[in-house]
C-alpha cells in the first residue's frame, strides 16, 4: 500500500516490530529496495544531502547520531513522494534519537504567535529553555 497516512487503529510503518532496532543504513537499504529505479544518488539529490555523506551513512563509515533532524525529515518526504511508506519515527529511531512530536503548521503558527508577543528578554529565555529541552531529549 502506498498510502502515506495511517488509518485510525492501523499501526504506522515505524510501529512494525520487524522494523524496530535497525540502524539508518539498514532502514535506507530497505526503503530504497521499495523504490524501483531509485538510487542513493537520487535520494541524496532530492533530500538535499551530499552524496558522499549519504554513502558514508550507508557504508557505516560516518556516524549518524548528529544528523540534522531536517535531513531526516527530508529523506522521509522523498521516500513518500516515491510512494514508499515510512515515518519520521522510523528515521529518528534508526539514528538512536527519540522521535519528535508532529510539527503541524497550525501548532507551529500558534507557537510563533505566542513567541512574537513576548518581550525580547522572555524570547531569549524561551529559546534557551527549548535548546535545553532538546539536549535532554537527545540524552534520554
Amino acid at each position: 500500500m502506498t498510502n502515506q497516512q495511517s488509518r485510525p487503529g492501523e499501526p504506522e510503518a515505524g510501529d512494525d516490530p520487524a522494523h524496530r532496532d535497525v540502524d539508518l543504513a539498514t532502514l535506507l537499504e530497505r526503503l530504497l529496495a521499495q523504490a524501483p529505479g531509485k538510487t542513493q544518488k537520487d535520494l541524496a539529490s532530492e533530500a538535499g544531502i551530499s552524496y558522499p555523506t549519504l554513502n558514508a551513512w550507508m557504508n557505516r563509515t560516518r556516524g549518524t547520531s548528529r544528523i540534522d533532524p531536517e535531513k531526516l525529515r527530508a529523506m522521509v518526504e522523498v521516500f513518500r513522494r516515491w510512494g514508499v511508506r515510512t515515518t519520521p519515527r522510523e528515521f529518528f529511531e534508526a539514528v538512536g534519537r527519540p522521535a519528535p512530536g508532529p510539527s503541524g503548521d497550525e501548532r507551529e503558527a500558534r507557537l510563533l504567535k505566542l513567541y512574537r508577543q513576548l518581550p525580547e528578554a522572555r524570547q531569549r529565555a524561551l529559546l534557551k529553555d527549548a535548546e535545553a529541552m532538546l539536549q535532554v531529549s537527545r540524552i534520554t
